[in-house]
């Protein structure tokens, strides 16, 4: 016990991020990047605001990223967005952290399925966040209707993470009209590679104040370095997180990654390109690894969750490991059989799929 720390460090366990290896010639299909280069118009916008000698990098960005919030509402155009009900934020993981410090702390706990994303439980740890978490069906699947009225308020990812099952939009209405009293958090990391893309939940927000659907640029725009996230809601649950944000650091967002996720969000033609890339990729995969004797679930994410029922995951993973491919183990109850392998490029996908030939005999 290290006398410096406070109780809450004592208490804490952390979120472990996947593995970000610094061995040459890995295939590293273990924390869900996108295997494609973000659009030419983001290294063009990055090069045009630093200039020839850097010198607008001696200013403080735009505490507001109002470039940013003008590209997201002009890239949702068709739900009638206004730029107060759009937030920015380092990543949307520190979105969802100021989320759960403005939104979610109340005197009920909130529901969490208990096969998700692992950071979910670290915010409510650290911010003293009750939660209760709602199981998976025996498919791995969210029911809706185990969500029920008098929490503190609902987070799930939809697409599920790692499971990469998906809510259709009727469901997140659902959930939404039903829990009225509290605040309903969709976290649509992967939603862009659904096929074909089912409407996002902003479709909903202006008819459900109590919605908040939060993205990021990570995935489907290729800016996992860049880090860039957002949350659209109405405009009072917008105004807690501004205030929760400008309570902890006013320009998340720095110079380079405003004018370069705006510029990922304004080409709509490379994110299609790149989308169908990686859904055409993940459809062959899954195939090949079903005629290796994998059960693999169905996926609308980046990335597909398989077992092989004659091999224990844990040494699968080791085994691709020696042969140069990284894919993610989680070592918890009822998945530990379960490798979640993100979809790399046609060249990567098959070393995988040439590496498990060798290790399957």
């Amino acid at each position: 016990m290290n006398p410096y720390w406070s109780p809450l460090v004592h208490r804490l366990s952390p979120y472990v991020p996947g593995e970000q290896p610094k061995l040459p010639g890995l295939v590293k299909l273990n924390t869900n990047e996108n295997p494609y280069p973000p659009s030419a118009r983001v290294i063009a916008a990055m090069r045009e605001e630093l200039g020839s000698d850097g010198a607008n990098l001696r200013l403080y960005p735009d505490p507001n990223a109002d470039r940013f919030k003008d590209a997201v509402v002009t890239h949702f155009a068709e739900y009638a967005l206004a730029p107060n009900q759009v937030f920015v934020g380092n990543g949307s993981d520190e979105v969802l952290a100021h989320a759960f410090m403005a939104l979610l702390k109340h005197d009920a706990p909130i529901l969490l399925p208990d096969i998700s994303y692992s950071f979910y439980p670290v915010y409510c740890g650290l911010y003293g966040v009750e939660h209760i978490a709602i199981p998976l069906n025996a498919d791995f699947e969210i029911g809706i209707d185990d969500y029920r009225p008098g929490n503190g308020g609902i987070v799930i990812a939809n697409p599920n993470a790692p499971t990469g099952h998906l809510l259709p939009l009727t469901d997140i209405e659902r959930l939404a009209a039903a829990n009225l009293q509290s605040v309903v958090i969709i976290d649509e990391a992967y939603i862009d590679f659904s096929a074909p893309a089912i409407p996002t939940a902003i479709a909903l927000v202006n008819r459900y104040p109590n919605l908040l659907v939060i993205r990021t640029l990570s995935k489907s725009h290729s800016l996992a370095g860049l880090r860039v996230g957002y949350a659209v809601g109405d405009a009072s649950l917008i105004e807690a997180l501004e205030r929760v944000k400008n309570s902890f650091n006013s320009y998340p967002l720095d110079r380079l990654a405003i004018v370069g996720a705006s510029a990922a969000m304004e080409d709509k033609d490379h994110h299609e390109k790149t989308r169908q890339a990686v859904m055409h990729s993940r459809a062959l995969l899954t195939a090949a690894l079903v005629s290796l004797g994998f059960e693999v679930l169905p996926s609308a994410a980046n990335f597909i969750f398989a077992r092989h029922p004659q091999h224990d995951a844990a040494r699968l993973a080791a085994e691709l490991r020696q042969r140069q491919v990284i894919v993610r183990h989680f070592k918890l109850p009822r998945i530990d059989q379960h490798l979640r392998i993100s979809i790399g490029t046609a060249a990567q996908c098959q070393a995988l799929v040439d590496a498990l030939r060798q290790v399957l005999g």
